[in-house]
């Protein structure tokens, strides 16, 4: 096929199929969360941990061999077959009578992750540069749309339908975006040569799992903990086995040794930048329900208004990563990375003040949402940009991963901030959970990872002529 070189009704379609698919990865992951009371009283558990981030975890272990596979076997394949192993998986959980058989399905729905950076990767194979990262932005973050009015159409279902509905509808969404990929989507013309290296994806992907595993579950079970300690151990063990396979085998997962130093500055403003937003986005959720009334120096009331502050991010995030794809098929995608991070930081230390004051949090919740779509639009245009097209998958795949690790590990670093700084007399559950003392320290440490990830931006905007793909798409000139 010849790739579009101009927007059509036909690209236009394209777009909104990926978009879709995206959308499930949102549903599969996070809709659980509106009915996780019901499912620990349907199974008999208080393991909200577990249930909250098995999906994520499995993501992680899903997505080098997705990635890698969706190089060697073509990237519309292995999204579909991605998108039925998740509405699998939503069916398991459907019908799941114990909390193990659960887990399972949850396993199967986490390949949904893998959903964005496929998505990603064939964009780039059937669309010409320029166009593609545009549309890169809009399916990455077009998706955000939904999640504002998610709730109220998720709401009505629940309540007459009960938890299971959050899965059928799951379901019904992962076979309804593969019969629309497989149907209206394009493969893309570019393969790889090789093989998949396994052994390598396993430990790969395992390692990193047991790895986020610990960070997301250590505050509920302890970080001291027996199993605790042995399953951080046993993820470094993982990790340090696949790091001597790469540098030993042919055909690695991902090729250590082929990593330029482009690439890690990418993945390093990535990885502190990610952290800083999605730590900043979940402060400003837990200051959201705290009545300033309690005169505890930060908290923004209840009732109405605080709307507005809930969906303010999604909407910045549809912005911010639309515009940061329209920028880069003008001016390459270092310059809305390192602009999307100097948004973010400029809103962090606006909390400073915005704690307490509901209009500005409202205005720095909606740059902050901005401020992540550029970044990750960016992110995911660069990177795959400095490689060649039969490798876009892979690394497609890793800038997933990065973005992942810097959420989960800088959120729950944040949420021990807060811990740390608990008053004496703030009971179990109240959202108040810590002095204001702790909230100024957690904002101070996110805007500080937004002004270190702005170092490698920086350097990576001063060469920005070697960073835009050619119209090949091949390694930058």
């Amino acid at each position: 096929m010849t790739p579009e070189t101009h927007w059509s009704a036909r690209l236009a379609l394209w777009a909104a199929v990926l978009t879709l698919a995206n959308v499930l990865a949102d549903v599969a992951i996070g809709s659980p969360l509106m009915v996780l009371p019901q499912l620990l009283e349907r199974f008999d558990t208080d393991q909200a941990a577990w249930l909250n981030a098995s999906a994520m975890l499995a993501g992680a272990i899903w997505s080098p061999l997705l990635a890698k596979s969706s190089d060697l076997f073509g990237k519309r394949r292995v999204l579909v077959g991605t998108l039925l192993v998740s509405g699998g998986g939503a069916l398991v959980c459907l019908t799941a009578s114990s909390l193990w058989v659960f887990l399972v399905g949850r396993l199967l729905q986490g390949a949904a992750f893998a959903a964005v950076f496929l998505t990603v990767a064939l964009v780039l194979q059937i669309c010409t540069p320029p166009i593609a990262m545009a549309v890169v932005g809009l399916v990455t973050s077009g998706s955000s749309i939904v999640g504002i009015v998610e709730p109220f159409l998720m709401t009505p279902a629940i309540e007459a339908f009960g938890y299971r509905s959050v899965f059928a509808v799951s379901a019904l969404l992962a076979a309804t975006a593969a019969l629309c990929v497989r149907c209206l989507i394009p493969e893309s013309p570019i393969r790889g040569s090789g093989r998949i290296d396994v052994q390598g994806g396993l430990l790969l992907g395992g390692g990193l799992g047991a790895v986020l595993a610990y960070v997301s579950l250590g505050k509920d079970f302890g970080w001291a903990a027996a199993g605790m300690l042995t399953l951080l151990a046993a993820g470094a063990a993982a990790l340090s086995g696949w790091a001597l396979l790469a540098m030993r085998c042919e055909d690695p997962i991902i090729d250590i040794r082929a990593l330029t130093r482009p690439l890690l500055l990418t993945l390093a403003a990535l990885v502190l930048a990610a952290g800083a937003f999605r730590s900043m986005l979940q402060l400003i959720s837990l200051v959201g329900q705290v009545s300033p009334e309690r005169g505890l120096g930060y908290g923004l009331g209840e009732g109405g208004p605080i709307a507005a502050l809930f969906a303010a991010p999604s909407i910045g995030i549809a912005i911010g990563g639309i515009s940061a794809g329209w920028l880069a098929g003008r001016y390459g995608p270092a310059l809305p990375l390192l602009g999307g991070i100097a948004v973010g930081a400029t809103a962090t230390f606006a909390m400073l003040v915005g704690v307490a004051a509901l209009p500005l949090a409202i205005a720095c919740g909606t740059l902050l949402g901005l401020a992540a779509g550029a970044i990750g639009t960016s992110g995911f245009n660069l990177a795959t940009g400095l490689e060649a097209p039969e490798r876009q998958g892979t690394i497609a795949g890793l800038v997933s991963v990065v973005l992942a690790i810097g959420s989960v590990v800088v959120s729950f670093a944040g949420a021990e901030i807060l811990k740390a700084h608990a008053g004496l007399e703030t009971p179990p559950g109240d959202p108040a959970v810590s002095t204001a003392a702790g909230v100024y320290l957690y904002v101070v440490m996110a805007g500080l990872l937004f002004l270190l990830a702005a170092v490698p931006a920086t350097m990576l905007a001063e060469k920005r002529h070697s960073c835009v793909p050619p119209v090949a798409g091949g390694q930058p000139t």
